[in-house]
């Protein structure tokens, strides 16, 4: 496995070939829709299961367990970022959650670390702790950190503890009620609860494109149009209605 410094230099790498820089935070689902090569699904999957990828010459396809909460959905698309771009000896792999951690594997320990260093790089995490952190991390301070970067606890926990800002002692009361530390100093709970059933079916990403495309082109009839689609779980574009407080354009509106 490579050494963190290297695993942190090809997350930044990947960050700056997208457009973004070192020190934001990502919103990952959102610059990976804006990929050209990449589709990514969404799916209920096992327990067990955090996600997937397959991959060949032209296409990337990141497979997400949608069962699981936002954060660790996040952590799963940078993990597989890792596998698509810096594994090129394998086409694919099912990315399983091992409750033993010596029955991990040198590259999913690899991926591991580049879903958090891609995330939250170490440089960034240290100048936002120099910079929003007045003493010792306490709960409020993890709070914090794991809002602006997007990750779950275990996620949050887990680097801190690596990268020597805690010890695994300390923190273990940061462990429970994890939502309910995230209410009590104003921020939103979404990061650690999975969508809501209906919203755990879609594909967004080149697969989508390609077949707007066919449509553009008139390579497919409408039925095969819409066939395609619904084979991506996009029903809300086959039947497209006005979703509920969608945007509306206000042609009074003054800027």
């Amino acid at each position: 496995m490579k050494e963190k410094i290297l695993i942190n230099a090809d997350a930044i790498e990947l960050r700056q070939s997208f457009g973004e820089d070192v020190y934001s935070p990502v919103d990952i689902f959102s610059l990976l829709s804006s990929v050209e090569e990449i589709t990514v699904v969404f799916y209920p999957m096992g327990e067990r299961v955090s996600g997937m990828c397959i991959h060949d010459e032209k296409n990337k396809i990141i497979g997400i367990n949608s069962k699981q909460t936002l954060g660790r959905q996040r952590f799963t698309a940078a993990h597989e970022l890792c596998h698509l771009y810096y594994h090129n000896e394998i086409n694919g792999m099912v990315c399983i959650k091992e409750e033993n951690e010596k029955k991990v594997g040198p590259l999913e320990k690899e991926a591991n670390l580049f879903a958090s260093f891609f995330l939250a790089p170490y440089e960034a995490l240290k100048y936002f702790i120099k910079n929003n952190v007045d003493q010792e991390l306490e709960i409020k301070d993890i709070v914090k950190i794991e809002q602006y970067f997007g990750l779950s606890r275990q996620a949050a926990l887990w680097r801190l503890i690596d990268d020597r800002y805690l010890t695994s002692k300390k923190t273990e009361t940061m462990r429970t009620g994890i939502a309910f530390s995230a209410k009590k100093y104003g921020y939103s709970t979404d990061l650690y609860f999975p969508p809501p059933e209906e919203k755990q079916y879609t594909t967004f990403g080149k697969y989508i494109k390609i077949t707007e495309e066919l449509r553009e082109k008139n390579l497919v009839s409408k039925g095969k149009y819409e066939e395609l689609l619904l084979d991506a779980f996009r029903g809300d574009i086959v039947y497209g209605s006005d979703a509920v407080g969608e945007e509306k354009y206000d042609e009074k509106a003054v800027f």
